[in-house]
């Protein structure tokens, strides 16, 4: 059962040519950091296209939860009146962070550093998910943590009474790591740094920056070199979430696979941090143009003109796995329709996303009759054009919402149609997935468990 209502199964048929425009929701990462440092600042924070899936609405819950005061005016739009760096509250309940990954250990850190206790908890699928990545460099800061063996939630987390300044090398490509670490420098004294070898979305950075925080960035050869100035008083901003290439990348690929399809996909973010997917799109062969580029709210953003493309199987550069890490699910059910095979490596770190998800599209895949092969750290996929995928399956989701978006993309094309056990884990993060694709002519349909 999905963590937020009761399951239901969804299906995909065999469509016609997608057209029109799809306009998808905001990107998930920059509304849960406006929301969390909106709280951390003084003053209105404004927030307009501010992506409502429940991931999103639960971290808009604990921040209420820590003494902020969170309202929406309509639909996207919002403001949070701030408590202030070290401001927070200690809450009175627990903290269900449903299933979200990113607002559990981005709050983890916020609070880490204030001198309260809180115990966080989330759904099935969170409480599997590892969480030592972050309270172990939490601790260094004077946190301390209680957990269910293997570092899992529920767990209780004590604020560092008298916070230290810290550095920190990320021992793996993780944006969540280390904006946990930078929002516990917030309210830590002096310095704190925090060193990646892969550089990961900045999202972060950018926002602290903009919010009034003294924060540096140098490439070294040592890797990404951040500085964070502790203890600034930040203040409330107004923020306009871009539309989220994670979101726009169903769509696209679905597009991509369905003969004749044209789909314009507006606003969406083209950080380079996030932007990997549509270059490996291109390189695939990829009909893909970023149409009236601009800057929206600190944010490079572009209009997609997506048509339906003969796709070739690729080795995808294993750099730039941290660019597209949330990507590869609906990446391996693309590469199904291309003409050869393609390789995915360096990705080891979709084993502790919602689900282990190499594993996940690997026997999805399997079950519509695809050949694959997988490493603790790659996918290969062996292509079969694009109408040669079986289908006339029922593939298992893992309460992942990314998982089943994916194969009911693949059910688009595929010769026969795919069912999704459990599509309710949809609405963390595109809630309107559905209407939208039906809009462009999908075929997908639902059923009640």
């Amino acid at each position: 059962m999905s963590g937020h209502g009761p399951a239901f199964s969804m299906t995909a048929h065999k469509s016609g040519p997608l057209s029109g425009v799809a306009e998808v929701p905001g990107d998930k990462s920059i509304s849960h950091r406006a929301l969390i440092l909106g709280a951390l600042s003084i003053g209105r924070t404004s927030i307009t296209g501010l992506l409502e899936g429940q991931d999103v609405l639960d971290t808009a819950k604990a921040m209420q939860a820590f003494g902020a005061e969170v309202t929406q005016h309509g639909p996207g739009e919002w403001s949070v009146h701030g408590v202030g760096v070290g401001g927070f509250a200690e809450p009175e309940q627990v903290i269900d962070c449903g299933n979200s990954g990113t607002g559990v250990r981005l709050i983890m850190g916020a609070m880490a550093t204030t001198d309260i206790t809180a115990t966080f908890t989330g759904d099935a699928s969170l409480n599997k998910r590892p969480m030592g990545r972050v309270t172990d460099p939490l601790a260094l800061f004077g946190a301390q943590s209680y957990a269910r063996r293997g570092g899992r939630l529920p767990l209780t987390l004590i604020g560092a009474a008298q916070p230290v300044p810290v550095r920190y090398r990320v021992p793996m490509p993780s944006a969540q790591v280390k904006s946990a670490v930078l929002l516990a420098g917030l309210n830590a004294p002096g310095q704190t740094v925090v060193v990646e070898q892969e550089p990961t979305r900045d999202h972060t950075e950018r926002m602290l920056r903009g919010f009034g925080a003294s924060i540096t960035v140098e490439d070294t050869e040592d890797g990404r070199v951040i500085t964070l100035t502790g203890q600034p008083e930040l203040e409330g901003q107004n923020v306009a979430v871009p539309r989220d290439p994670s979101s726009a990348a169903f769509p696209v690929c679905a597009a991509l696979m369905v003969q004749n399809s044209n789909i314009l996909v507006p606003g969406v973010s083209q950080n380079p941090t996030r932007n990997g997917i549509f270059l490996t799109l291109q390189d695939m062969g990829a009909d893909l143009v970023m149409e009236n580029p601009r800057e929206e709210g600190g944010e490079p953003v572009a209009d997609l003109r997506v048509r339906f493309s003969a796709l070739k199987g690729i080795e995808v550069p294993p750099e730039r796995a941290a660019s597209m890490i949330d990507e590869y699910p609906v990446l391996a059910a693309l590469a199904a329709t291309a003409e050869g095979v393609t390789v995915m490596r360096g990705i080891k770190e979709l084993r502790v996303k919602e689900s282990d998800r190499i594993d996940a599209m690997a026997r999805g895949l399997e079950a519509c009759g695809v050949r694959v092969a997988e490493t603790e750290d790659s996918l290969t996929v062996y292509g079969m054009g694009p109408d040669g995928v079986p289908g006339d399956a029922t593939v298992q989701t893992h309460l992942d919402h990314r998982i089943a978006m994916s194969f009911l993309c693949l059910g688009l094309v595929a010769r026969a149609p795919i069912t999704v056990d459990d599509a309710g884990p949809i609405a963390t993060s595109f809630p309107v997935f559905e209407s939208l694709m039906q809009g462009l002519g999908a075929e997908i349909t639902r059923e009640t468990a």
